[in-house]
């Protein structure tokens, strides 16, 4: 399998994560067929591609006419059968090991020989949803982050037997399609992003159950200063600038400090139980009441629109 020889892409489950990788694969000329268990939510699903582009389109990032030629593109199904002439399958399901399992060893015995097979679980083990398969070899993890149509990064995770030219040929796509692709050279729970985002989470718990700053002024924090880093320099070139001296005389006295909790923290296990979950409760850190989670979810993805544009635009 050769990049070019990727004409038709399957990708199974239509919620969100779903909606915006078909929508991306279909906005770069890619035949595109969506399945999901109910018609339901294959209604859903163009429902959120519709709405993904009119706010491309807003922000000039797509055409009218090159979203309505890219909705041509895309076909729905609720019969798996439609990936037997696949060349690329990307799975987007529940997020139950067992589901996934039984999804991929049904699907093995319908896609062609040469299909490549992807995963976008966002940490479940790659080894552990292939385990069923006969061929492993064409098997990957492939983590796009949400929301999918707006953020570059896209992570491969090799399992035990992936091929060397199984991560090739998705790397080229990754470019192809304007996105940035990292490879995660073996099964590790979390990836790169999530093991790095948690780390962060981790010590900004231990900072406000501390009382060393409260929840605004950590967010603060982190927006005004490493934050306004990381959009172009990571860890390793952060400290290559400051100096890796610097950084590892710090580190003889702060990593002691750190938050080093291998379990939910105290002020978690809070906010679950009052339930206060976020904007999808209309509380968490903060109060989104009155429409406020709407507001938060709109300001987000007008900034991620701004970096886009102006730092990943490809």
């Amino acid at each position: 399998m050769k990049l070019q020889d990727i004409k038709k892409i399957g990708v199974a489950g239509g919620g969100t994560m779903g909606s915006g990788i078909t929508q991306i694969f279909a906005q770069k000329g890619y035949q595109v067929v969506v399945t999901d268990i109910a018609e339901k939510f294959l209604e859903n699903t163009k429902r959120i591609i519709q709405l993904n582009q009119k706010t491309l389109i807003k922000e000039g990032l797509l055409t009218q006419d090159e979203a309505d030629e890219s909705f041509k593109l895309i076909t729905y199904s609720t019969d798996n059968k439609v990936f037997a002439d696949a060349d690329l399958i990307v799975e987007a399901i529940i997020e139950k090991m067992d589901i996934k399992q039984e999804f991929w060893k049904e699907v093995e015995g319908i896609a062609p020989k040469n299909c490549i097979f992807a995963t976008n679980t966002s940490g479940l083990s790659i080894n552990g949803i292939c385990s069923k398969l006969k061929n492993k070899k064409r098997f990957i993890g492939m983590h796009w982050w949400n929301p999918p149509h707006i953020i570059p990064l896209i992570e491969l995770i090799k399992n035990d037997e992936t091929s060397d030219e199984t991560v090739q040929v998705l790397n080229e796509l990754v470019d192809k399609i304007g996105k940035e692709a990292v490879v995660v050279l073996k099964d590790a729970n979390g990836f790169i992003g999530n093991r790095i985002q948690f780390a962060v989470y981790r010590e900004a718990l231990k900072i406000v159950e501390e009382g060393i700053a409260t929840v605004e002024d950590v967010d603060r924090a982190m927006k005004f200063g490493p934050g306004f880093r990381y959009p172009v320099l990571g860890p390793f070139e952060t400290s290559d600038l400051g100096g890796l001296d610097t950084f590892y005389y710090i580190s003889s006295y702060l990593f002691s400090e750190l938050s080093d909790v291998k379990h939910p923290t105290k002020l978690q296990q809070e906010k679950m139980d009052n339930n206060h979950l976020g904007v999808k409760t209309g509380k968490g850190w903060y109060d989104y009441s009155e429409g406020k989670g709407e507001e938060a979810m709109a300001r987000r993805d007008r900034n991620f629109f701004k970096m886009l544009k102006n730092i990943h635009n490809k």
